[in-house]
């Protein structure tokens, strides 16, 4: 396993490579719309539309992504006069201070299905959100357990890496259903044309360039999924590793895990597909979530919570 600073550098590289690949897949959606319908237009309108969209669709993600999950999960200031969300609150301060990082925002979300997030872009700017439920059915050590595993999720940077995921996820989406409705209004206006651009439109080439411009269109928010769902599961692991190193506590976790899938049910609030894969478990109750092998590793967005709970028994010496 990875150091943590091999980690941290390894995520801070692969947070550019999404931003980076999110705008060129803009600039690839633009340049195909010039192309085939841009004929019209002195400049390429198109790409110069998309790359700004890109842009700023990045942009917008890096710096206020994490305020649009809670916003969109509708998590909520903690109520200090309530005992269990004091606790929660004393319980986030703790591993902290552990981890050596910076106090994060915490949030509850009313919802009765125990589940946990963290987002944000960096340990200054990270948030740790839990839902109502999750603070009712743990005890103590366990409250600490989840915070740890929250809280390895922003010393790792596991956090920027994530907001970038679903900033792609959502902006990949987007921009796919743009192109799709540009081309059928483009098709729509020339379809009354005869000769115009035939000498442009005819061709094997063209067809074939058409072919995987349209393939890349459908494919590119199922592939943006798949690449959520695979870095979620690896991440989980390393979380949960973190995350018991320190508390020195694996067991506590292990029973979190163990309570949390025991009351397992569809979160309400985080039951999407731009922010299941940040929670601790599945908040979407898939089944392919508790199979392993290459299917699973493409279309769940956690690992088993059995295996989990398993290597965090080895980490304790306890036969499974």
């Amino acid at each position: 396993m990875a150091n943590i600073y091999e980690e941290i550098g390894r995520n801070r590289r692969n947070t550019w490579f999404i931003i980076i690949a999110v705008v060129s897949f803009f600039l690839f959606i633009g340049a195909g719309l010039d192309y085939f319908y841009g004929a019209g237009f002195k400049a390429p309108f198109f790409t110069i539309i998309a790359l700004l969209v890109g842009t700023m669709g990045a942009g917008a993600g890096y710096l206020y992504g994490d305020k649009m999950i809670l916003s969109a999960t509708r998590a909520r200031a903690l109520n200090m006069n309530d005992p269990g969300e004091k606790q929660w609150y004393n319980v986030i301060g703790e591993v902290s201070i552990a981890a050596g990082a910076p106090l994060p925002e915490a949030y509850i979300i009313d919802d009765p299905d125990p589940n946990a997030f963290a987002t944000g872009r960096d340990p200054r700017h990270a948030s740790i959100a839990v839902t109502k439920g999750l603070v009712d059915a743990l005890n103590r050590d366990e409250l600490q357990a989840v915070a740890a595993h929250e809280m390895s999720h922003v010393k790792n940077y596991d956090v920027r890496l994530m907001l970038m995921v679903a900033a792609l996820v959502g902006a990949i989406a987007l921009m796919a259903d743009w192109a799709g409705r540009s081309l059928f209004y483009a098709r729509r206006r020339d379809s009354g044309r005869s000769g115009d651009g035939s000498d442009k439109g005819g061709g094997v080439g063209m067809l074939i360039l058409l072919a995987i411009w349209l393939g890349s269109v459908v494919l590119a928010p199922i592939l943006s999924r798949m690449m959520a769902m695979f870095v979620s599961r690896r991440r989980e692991y390393l979380a949960d590793a973190s995350g018991a190193e320190l508390t020195r506590n694996p067991l506590a976790l292990a029973s979190a895990l163990e309570k949390i899938t025991a009351r397992a049910g569809p979160t309400r609030y985080i039951n999407n597909q731009g922010t299941a894969h940040l929670c601790i478990a599945d908040p979407k109750g898939s089944l392919i979530n508790s199979k392993e092998g290459w299917w699973a590793d493409l279309f769940a967005t956690h690992p088993p919570i059995d295996k989990r709970i398993e290597a965090l028994r080895r980490m304790a010496y306890v036969r499974p």
